[in-house]
């Protein structure tokens, strides 16, 4: 793990987990709260904490209904891929652990695939498909460059499709934002979800 960034399940075991800074709302939900959240799924800190202003959780529900949805122009895996990547790029460890633990399985991440898509990168020899290699380079680039060389687009239509590429940008950059919000609110990690120290 790179220095001062915690691990959920280190912390855990020691008692000194980050005191959140904003207080996700919490039940009984009066009516409004409520119609938000439900359709967000199960009321995780994060779904709790957009739904302090249910406009926003619901604004919010509209993006994730194509970006968590079969209409997406990626692959499920291709969506974890980005997904895992970005929040590991971005040290996210809540919401990091919450697709590693929800997807990892379903989309058949091998354990060093998930440990590559933690601290690794594209090269590792876990990665023998070219699409997804393609896919891990472009989230790299755009979080590093905020751009891809010709090279890399090419690549990445090759592996996803024009519309793909499209959507993979947009999911990238989404979860850039949500990020920043697990992290700098210092949300808890959710119960029976995986640190980063599990796969380092």
């Amino acid at each position: 793990m790179k220095p001062g960034v915690y691990s959920a399940r280190v912390l855990r075991k020691s008692n000194q987990l980050p005191t959140p800074r904003v207080a996700p709302a919490e039940p009984p939900y009066d009516e409004e709260t409520a119609a938000a959240l439900a359709p967000l799924g199960p009321p995780i800190a994060l779904f709790r904490l957009f739904a302090r202003r249910p406009e926003r959780a619901k604004a919010i529900y509209g993006w994730g209904s194509y970006y968590l949805s079969r209409q997406l122009a990626l692959s499920l895996r291709h969506r974890e891929l980005i997904i895992n990547r970005t929040t590991a790029l971005c040290r996210a460890e809540y919401e990091w652990g919450i697709h590693v633990a929800l997807f990892a399985a379903k989309v058949e991440l091998t354990g060093d695939q998930v440990r590559s898509l933690t601290a690794g990168d594209a090269d590792d020899p876990c990665w023998t498909d070219p699409a997804d290699r393609a896919v891990l380079r472009a989230v790299d680039a755009l979080h590093t460059r905020s751009d891809l060389t010709d090279g890399e687009w090419l690549d990445l239509v090759s592996a996803a499709g024009e519309d793909g590429a499209i959507d993979a940008m947009l999911l990238a950059g989404w979860y850039h934002a949500i990020s920043y919000v697990a992290r700098a609110t210092r949300l808890t990690a959710e119960p029976e979800t995986p640190a980063f120290a599990d796969y380092s």
